[in-house]
C-alpha cells in the first residue's frame, strides 16, 4: 500500500510538472506575443511619427536669421545695435557669452531633463494629462526648451491639444536637425522679453545696461521669470509682477540646489529695474557707415577700443559747448603701429541738432590749411633742396600771378626752415613749393593714399601748400601716421578682418625718406605748445582754413598719431576760429585721454646731419629762390607806415604836361585800395602807384588804405 502510494505522489507530481511547463510554454508565447504587439505598434508609431515629421514643411528659420546688426570693438564690446527689419531688439549670442548660472537656472526650471529627450519630455508629458484628468483643469505644462523654440520658430502659441501635437512634432523635427547648444542657442536668441525685446543678450542690455557674461543671480531669475509671461512681466511697466515672479525662480532654484539658501534670500531684496537703458550708439557716424557699405554682414568687428572712443567723444563734446554755440568737433586716434584706428569720433553729439551732430565730419572734405606744410619741406629735405636750417627769406614776393601773406599780416625776414614751419610761415613754404612742383606735390599724396580734391577741370597750383585743395581729418590722420613711421605709410584700418600689413608680406608706399621724415618730426616736436600743455614730447602741427571755417590740430608720439578738427558743420566762418587756440588744445587733451604716460619719440638716425650755420654744405646754408619762379616784391615790411610819397600835400600839378598824373605810395601792407574824392579808383592793388587821367581838373582828394587798414591822405589842385 505504502509503494503504491508512493508511486500516485510521484506520477500526480510528474503530472503537475508538466502541466506547470505547459503553462510556462503558454505564458511565454503570451509574452511573445505581446512583446511583438508592442514592437509593432512602437514601430508602427515610430513610422508614423518619422511619417508625419517628414510631411512638415522646412522649419521656419527666417526669424532666427533675421538678428540686429551688431558692430563690435576690438575685444567684441558692443559699439553700435540695430533693430531687425521688423523693428525688433535681436542679437546674436552664443551660449558661452552667456552666465552660467542663467543657463543652470532656465534648464532647471523650464527642462530639468532637457539633455536627455528628444524634444519631447515622456514623463512631464504623462504629468500634465495625469493632472488634467484628476484636476479637471491644468497644472503644470509640459512643454520643453524644444517645443518652445518651436513655438518662437513658427511665431504662434497654440494653447489646444492640437497645437500641442504640432509643437512636439516640431520639435522632433527640430532634434533631429540641431544639437542641443543648437537648440539653447536658438532660445536665447529668440525667446520674448516685453515688446520689441527678443533674446537674452537684448534684455541683458535693455534691462540692465550690460552684457549678460555676468549676471547677479537675481537678474538671471529675472531673465528666468519674464518670458514665462513677457507683457505683463516688464519690469520697466509691471515692476511688481516681475519681483513676485523673479522670487519664485530664485525660490525654486534653491530648492533645486542651484543657489544655496543665503544667495537666494539676498538676490530677492535686489531691487527690479525701474527703466530700459538705450542701446549703445558709439561712433555712430563710423557705424552707419560700415553698416551701408556692407549691409550683408551681421556682426561688423572693427578694431576701435570702447574705453578710448567713449573717452574722446566726452572730450570732443565739452570742448566744443567750451567754444560756443554751433561749433562741433571731430577726433581720429591712430595705433600708428599697425594703422589700427582705435577711436572716431564724428562730431560733438550724434543727436545734438544744434550743432548738426548727425553730419559726420571726420569723413568731409574740408580745406586743411597749413597743415600740409610738413610735407613739402619733407619733400625738400629728401630731394636735398634743404636742411631744417637752412636759411629762407619771408618776405613780400609774388610766385607768378599768386601773392601769398602770412597769417599775422606780417613779415619775419630772413629764417632757418625750422622757424618757419615752427611758426607756419606761408611765404616761405610757398617758396618751398614751387621749388618741389606743386603737381609733384600732389601725386605724392595720392601715393600716400590720401584723396585730394580739386575743382572741377583744374589743376594743382602753388595755393595747395595753404590750404588750396579738399582732404579730410581721415587723410589727415593716414597722412601723419606716416610722418610717425619714419615716413613708411599704411593705410588706415577700422575692420579686424582687413588683412593686417606685416613687414614681408606688402610692399608699403614710401611717404618721405627717414631722415626727411625725422626732421620734420625734430621740427613739430619744438613747435610751441598750448597753454598749460606740456611740450616736447608731441610733434604736432596746427593749421587754419580760409575765412577761419576749419580749425585743425595733428599730432604724434612714439605710438600714437591723433588728427582733431574744429569748426561749424555747415561751413560757416567762425570769427577768431584758429588751429592753435581752438584745436591744439583738444589735441593735447586727447593725447592725455589715450595714455597717460607718452612713448617717446623715435631717436635721429644715423644719416642725419646735424649742423647749422656755416657747418652746413654751402648749397643748403640759404635756401634758393632762384629753383622757382619767384619775383621779390618792391614792399617795405615791418614798422615802415604807409604814406603817399608824390605829390605832396596840397601841390599843385600841371595835369596837361603828360598823359597822366602819377601818384606814389610806400611802407604798409598790400594790397593798397586807391580812393579820389571818396569813390574807390581802378588799380593794381599790388602795385604802389595810381595814374590819374590829364583830363581830370580842380582839387581832387586822394587816400590810400593798406591791408591793415592804415591810411594816408592829400589833397592836390590838378590844372
Amino acid at each position: 500500500m505504502q509503494s503504491a502510494g508512493q508511486n500516485g505522489e510521484r506520477q500526480a507530481g510528474i503530472v503537475g510538472l508538466l502541466q506547470n511547463l505547459v503553462g510556462i510554454r503558454r505564458s511565454v508565447r503570451l509574452a511573445g506575443f505581446a512583446a511583438a504587439v508592442c514592437l509593432t505598434m512602437c514601430g508602427i508609431g515610430w513610422a508614423a511619427l518619422t511619417y508625419s515629421i517628414g510631411r512638415l514643411p522646412p522649419l521656419p528659420l527666417a526669424r532666427a536669421e533675421s538678428t540686429s546688426i551688431t558692430v563690435l570693438d576690438r575685444n567684441d564690446r558692443l559699439l553700435r545695435a540695430y533693430t531687425t527689419s521688423d523693428e525688433r531688439w535681436r542679437l546674436i549670442v552664443e551660449p558661452s557669452e552667456v552666465d552660467p548660472l542663467y543657463l543652470k537656472m532656465l534648464i532647471g526650471i523650464e527642462d530639468k531633463r532637457f539633455y536627455r529627450h528628444f524634444g519631447v519630455d515622456p514623463l512631464s508629458t504623462l504629468r500634465a494629462i495625469g493632472q488634467l484628468l484628476v484636476r479637471g483643469h491644468v497644472v503644470s505644462g509640459s512643454s520643453t526648451l524644444t517645443m518652445q523654440v518651436a513655438r518662437l520658430l513658427d511665431g504662434v502659441h497654440e494653447r489646444d491639444a492640437g497645437g500641442k501635437l504640432r509643437q512636439m512634432l516640431r520639435a522632433f523635427q527640430i532634434e533631429r536637425q540641431f544639437s542641443k547648444t543648437e537648440i539653447v542657442r536658438l532660445y536665447l536668441k529668440l525667446a520674448p522679453f516685453g515688446g520689441n525685446l527678443e533674446g537674452a543678450r537684448a534684455a541683458s542690455l535693455a534691462y540692465f545696461g550690460t552684457e549678460p557674461r555676468h549676471l547677479s543671480p537675481a537678474q538671471a531669475a529675472l531673465l528666468v521669470a519674464i518670458p514665462q509671461a513677457p507683457e505683463s512681466r516688464k519690469p520697466d511697466k509691471f515692476p511688481e509682477a516681475a519681483r513676485i515672479a523673479r522670487n519664485r525662480v530664485l525660490q525654486r532654484s534653491a530648492a533645486m540646489g542651484t543657489l544655496n539658501e543665503a544667495e537666494a534670500e539676498l538676490a530677492t531684496r535686489e531691487a527690479i529695474v525701474a527703466s530700459r537703458h538705450e542701446f549703445a550708439k558709439f561712433a555712430p557716424h563710423l557705424a552707419d557707415a560700415e553698416k551701408e557699405a556692407r549691409p550683408e554682414i551681421s556682426v561688423h568687428r572693427l578694431t576701435l577700443d570702447l574705453q578710448t572712443q567713449t573717452a574722446l567723444e566726452l572730450l570732443a563734446r565739452d570742448h566744443a559747448r567750451s567754444l560756443g554755440e554751433g561749433l562741433s568737433a571731430a577726433i581720429i586716434a591712430v595705433e600708428h603701429g599697425t594703422g589700427e584706428v582705435l577711436a572716431e569720433v564724428g562730431s560733438a553729439g550724434f543727436l545734438d541738432g544744434a550743432r548738426s551732430g548727425a553730419v559726420g565730419m571726420a569723413r568731409a572734405v574740408r580745406s586743411p590749411g597749413s597743415t600740409l606744410k610738413p610735407l613739402i619741406y619733407g619733400m625738400a629735405f629728401e630731394a636735398g633742396l634743404a636742411h631744417p636750417d637752412t636759411l629762407i627769406d619771408d618776405r613780400p614776393a609774388r610766385f607768378g600771378t599768386y601773392v601769398p601773406k602770412n597769417f599775422d599780416r606780417d613779415w619775419h625776414g630772413t629764417v632757418t626752415i625750422r622757424e618757419a614751419l615752427a611758426q607756419s610761415l606761408n611765404i616761405p613754404a610757398v617758396a618751398v613749393l614751387e621749388a618741389v612742383g606743386a603737381g609733384n606735390f600732389y601725386a605724392r599724396l595720392q601715393q600716400a593714399g590720401l584723396d585730394p580734391q580739386l575743382p572741377k577741370d583744374s589743376e594743382p597750383t602753388l595755393a595747395v601748400a595753404l590750404g588750396g585743395l579738399g582732404l579730410r581729418l581721415s587723410d589727415l590722420a593716414q597722412l601723419y601716421t606716416g610722418l610717425a613711421r619714419g615716413g613708411e605709410q599704411i593705410a588706415l584700418r577700422y575692420r579686424r578682418d582687413a588683412p593686417l600689413e606685416t613687414p614681408g608680406q606688402i610692399t608699403r608706399t614710401r611717404l618721405l625718406s627717414p631722415v626727411a621724415a625725422w626732421y620734420v618730426a625734430d621740427i613739430l616736436r619744438h613747435a610751441p605748445a598750448p597753454q598749460n600743455a606740456r611740450g616736447g614730447q608731441i610733434a604736432f602741427k596746427t593749421g587754419t582754413s580760409y575765412g577761419t571755417r576749419d580749425a585743425w590740430a595733428i599730432g604724434f608720439d612714439g605710438r600714437h598719431t591723433i588728427a582733431v578738427w574744429v569748426g561749424r558743420a555747415d561751413g560757416a566762418s567762425v570769427p577768431g576760429l584758429a588751429g592753435r587756440v581752438s584745436a591744439a588744445p583738444l589735441l593735447f587733451d586727447a593725447f592725455q585721454r589715450i595714455a597717460e604716460r607718452r612713448t617717446p619719440l623715435p631717436p635721429m638716425p644715423a644719416e642725419a646731419l646735424r649742423a647749422a650755420g656755416t657747418n652746413l654744405p654751402p648749397p643748403l646754408r640759404r635756401f634758393n629762390p632762384a629753383w622757382g619762379n619767384i619775383e621779390p616784391l618792391n614792399v617795405a615790411y615791418r614798422q615802415t607806415p604807409l604814406r603817399i610819397i608824390s605829390p605832396p600835400d596840397r601841390a599843385v600839378v600841371d595835369a596837361a604836361a603828360s598823359d597822366g598824373v602819377v601818384i606814389k605810395a610806400e611802407g604798409g601792407v598790400l594790397p593798397l585800395t586807391w580812393m579820389l574824392d571818396g569813390a574807390q579808383a581802378m588799380s593794381d592793388e599790388m602795385q604802389r602807384e595810381l595814374t590819374i587821367p590829364s583830363s581830370s581838373r580842380g582839387f581832387v582828394k586822394i587816400a590810400v588804405v593798406d591791408a591793415e587798414g592804415h591810411t594816408d591822405r592829400i589833397l592836390v589842385r590838378l590844372k
